[in-house]
């Protein structure tokens, strides 16, 4: 029933939804009105085919999901990890890394230590060296730079050349002030009027009729898409019950009315007496064989004895007479075999 209850509510809070979103949009005119009905007939004829072959297809590929490329997919990938993953795994992790760690523990002792040596107590005393005296020859290097080149420059610049300069960039802006001004309305006059005209009274009037257009074709492919839908689930519906009828439904009558007697007919008519044989002739089988290793073992246990003579018996510790009365003589409180009860 909750399942028969969804599809009708889902198609009438589809109603609800379209009615209201033609009771929001604005009043349409008879254009509009002459496109939709001729539009949303051709979708609906071209998008039921596509909508039930699209159905069959997903169909089709959700039982090859469910019943081929999982489990063939969960065979690869166990195959690829036995194949790929596990050996560089085992190789990583007992042979890869403790060669790493005795390489770089033989790196440290005989690299980085002697390094660390050798940088601590010859190269920082020496680069400390050599850069105290590069540092008193810049200071020497740069205040005869500055006095032979940094004050020249500076006096150049400063009285001759940002005069110059100034000078050139004001001739520059003026000119380029007047070229462009020019060309600014030599460019409006010749290109922006005439494509503002082609805009306003061409092409903005074509674009609507074009929008118009293409949202009447776009809710036609919607609505012809969501008929298509009920129209492909109720063909499938069909085509399960003829199936379930034709094929499902006389498979199991024949199996409960035909095949089913017959095969208790068969289990108790042949199959038992057979398995009731069967065992009988196991459990013979089975007593010989055992008669048979018996009189074999009694066979060889007698050729043994006959060449090599009886084995011997192991010999039984002898008891020492220490003088303490065996078990039947000891004393007991009931008993009357101490000193004062003996008859």
């Amino acid at each position: 029933m909750e399942l028969e209850k969804e599809p009708a509510a889902r198609q009438e809070t589809a109603v609800r939804r379209e009615t209201a979103v033609r009771q929001a949009a604005p009043a349409e005119g008879c254009l509009v009105t002459a496109i939709r009905l001729p539009v949303r007939i051709i979708a609906l004829v071209v998008v039921v085919p596509v909508r039930m072959l699209w159905d069959a297809l997903v169909w089709i590929g959700r039982v090859l999901r469910d019943t081929v490329l999982r489990p063939v997919g969960r065979a690869l990938l166990w195959l690829c990890k036995a194949l790929f993953v596990w050996p560089f795994v085992a190789l990583w992790r007992y042979v890869v890394v403790p060669v790493g760690k005795a390489l770089g523990w033989l790196g440290h002792v005989l690299v980085v230590v002697p390094f660390v040596w050798v940088y601590r107590y010859v190269l920082t005393p020496l680069g400390r060296g050599i850069a105290w005296l590069a540092r008193g020859v810049g200071s020497a290097l740069a205040w005869l730079g500055r006095l032979l080149v940094v004050v020249p420059c500076q006096w150049l610049y400063r009285y001759l050349l940002a005069p110059v300069g100034r000078g050139i960039a004001w001739l520059a802006r003026m000119i380029a002030t007047g070229v462009g001004f020019t060309l600014y309305w030599t460019a409006r006059i010749l290109f922006v009027l005439p494509a503002l005209a082609v805009w306003r009274w061409v092409l903005a009037p074509v674009g609507r009729v074009l929008a118009v257009i293409g949202r009447e074709v776009w809710d036609a492919l919607k609505h012809a898409w969501r008929i298509a839908g009920y129209v492909s689930r109720a063909v499938g519906r069909f085509l399960g019950t003829l199936f379930r009828w034709i094929l499902v439904e006389p498979l199991r009558w024949t199996y409960r009315t035909v095949l089913t007697p017959i095969g208790h007919v068969v289990r108790d008519v042949v199959w038992r007496p057979v398995a009731g044989a069967a065992r009988a002739v196991g459990r013979a089988t089975r007593q010989m064989l055992a008669s048979a290793r018996a009189s074999v073992r009694q066979a060889r246990a007698d050729v043994r004895r006959m060449l090599f003579g009886a084995p011997k018996q192991p010999e039984t510790r002898r008891r020492v007479d220490r003088g303490e009365p065996v078990h039947q003589e000891t004393r007991t409180l009931g008993s009357s075999t101490t000193a004062l009860t003996k008859d």
